[in-house]
């Protein structure tokens, strides 16, 4: 029985992989045709949509606890994957802060550049501060934002301290913080390690990770936002962060 397992995972993960890829595809046709035609609303209903399809090719289930704030908004999660931004994207999509590196990953560098992320360069220390700026244009003309202030990937299975800069665009807009509390668990585990990209892991390497995992979920909390206006931005950042800690604690 164990060969014939193994023989069968294998089929169900190379099976996966094919949608995932062919997905993928349909996903760069879509930006590269029409997209620049589209208005906000259009954009977004075709994100949120391509997003869910793709978890859902992936063997990756959404559970979605509490509601997106209505209006202009900053998204702050806790980091755990690039399955982050596809599992929000499926709830509420929104404009991403990512790093740099992002603009050169294949396939999904086309699709993440195409719902207008803001890219940082961590490198240039002051380079923050023109994404403040891009951020605060955002959320000044009624959009989503969302964040990820540990600036890089956890286990999951805690919560790094928050870098809070960018939480200043935020404040001098007025715009309420709603934080997010991602949780990923699966068969084995209430805290899955497969879908971890950590270290020097390749993107690869935790796609295969992500195909290969046995019932892998995904929990999105949309937690109370928090008021922005006069707040002091490390004072608010603890609060969001210790929102998202509590939620990750409760299991």
């Amino acid at each position: 029985m164990k060969p014939l397992r193994v023989v069968g995972q294998a089929a169900l993960v190379a099976w996966r992989l094919g949608r995932v890829i062919v997905h993928a595809g349909r996903g760069l046709r879509i930006v590269s045709v029409g997209w620049r035609h589209l208005d906000v609303d259009q954009r977004r209903e075709r994100i949120a949509t391509w997003s869910q399809q793709l978890l859902r090719l992936a063997g990756v289930q959404l559970h979605i606890e509490g509601h997106p704030l209505p209006g202009a908004k900053l998204y702050v999660a806790n980091h755990v994957s690039w399955l982050d931004i596809v599992a929000i994207n499926a709830v509420s999509p929104a404009q991403f802060v990512s790093k740099a590196e992002v603009k050169h990953w294949p396939l999904l560098n086309r699709l993440v550049s195409a719902a207008d992320t803001l890219y940082l360069e961590r490198e240039r220390r002051r380079d923050a501060l023109r994404v403040v700026h891009q951020v605060a244009e955002a959320l000044q003309a009624g959009g989503t934002v969302a964040v990820f202030p540990e600036g890089t990937t956890s286990d999951g299975r805690g919560l790094l301290p928050f870098h809070a800069n960018l939480l200043q665009a935020a404040i001098v807009t007025g715009t309420p913080v709603q934080p997010i509390a991602l949780r990923y668990s699966d068969a084995r585990h209430p805290v899955s390690p497969a879908a971890a990209y950590i270290g020097n892991m390749t993107l690869l390497v935790s796609l295969w990770r992500v195909l290969t995992a046995e019932r892998l979920n995904v929990r999105v909390s949309l937690l109370s936002p928090e008021p922005s206006q006069g707040a002091d931005r490390r004072a608010l950042g603890e609060r969001v962060r210790q929102q998202i800690l509590q939620r990750l604690e409760a299991g």
